[in-house]
């Protein structure tokens, strides 16, 4: 397998360079691998950058915490896919999930699927903040809304990704959808462990160390 292309090389530090993210895209273009993950702020320098190879341009809307309104994560998305944003990996409003609002997180996932205007989403469930149950259902919302992926973690917060919560969060939303993994992935053992129970894309800040 070419785990090279599982894996979207990250750098959402909150101080980041720019140098920081210049050493990124040149590594992501060294290994080849599937993107790059960097904060809005840097999408149009990554796409200029990365202009002509086969690398996409990832960022995050609502990141870390996903409480900023349903309509600034509609605006911050639409932003970012001109800008040459081709994935966006936005965090759900995990208090309203935990309240039960599903018709409140249902909706701030789709606002987000609808600006993105044909780009990747990817929904961030912060795995480490929800029971079982939670999981299942912020899966199941997510698949209603129509996003392409489900992921773990922002590895901002208490926890990262599990090859339990990878198989759980596999078996809840079928083969129709993809499995990022993403939150303390340091080595290739761990990231083969990921693989082996569902995920299908790789959020490190270690790809070329992994590889």
């Amino acid at each position: 397998m070419e785990y090279n292309r599982l894996i979207d090389h990250t750098n959402l530090k909150q101080d980041a360079s720019e140098q920081d993210i210049v050493k990124l895209c040149k590594e992501a273009k060294e290994f080849h691998f599937f993107s790059v993950c960097i904060n809005p702020a840097y999408v149009p320098l990554c796409k200029k950058l990365l202009a002509g190879s086969d690398v996409k341009v990832c960022t995050v809307i609502g990141f870390p915490l996903g409480a900023s309104s349903t309509l600034s994560k509609g605006y911050e998305t639409k932003v970012a896919v001109l800008e040459g944003a081709d994935e966006v990996d936005m965090v759900i409003n995990v208090s309203k999930l935990k309240d039960k609002d599903y018709d409140y997180v249902l909706n701030d996932i789709r606002e987000v699927v609808k600006n993105a205007n044909g780009a990747l989403v990817k929904v961030i469930i912060e795995t480490c903040l929800l029971t079982d149950e939670e999981k299942i259902k912020a899966c199941l919302l997510a698949k209603e809304a129509k996003a392409d992926f489900v992921k773990t973690s922002t590895g901002f917060s208490t926890g990262g990704a599990t090859k339990e919560d990878i198989a759980l969060m596999r078996k809840t939303v079928g083969e129709t959808m993809g499995v990022k993994a993403s939150g303390g992935i340091r080595s290739h053992e761990s990231l083969v462990d990921m693989v082996n129970n569902g995920a299908n894309r790789i959020g490190t800040s270690s790809g070329p160390k992994i590889l």
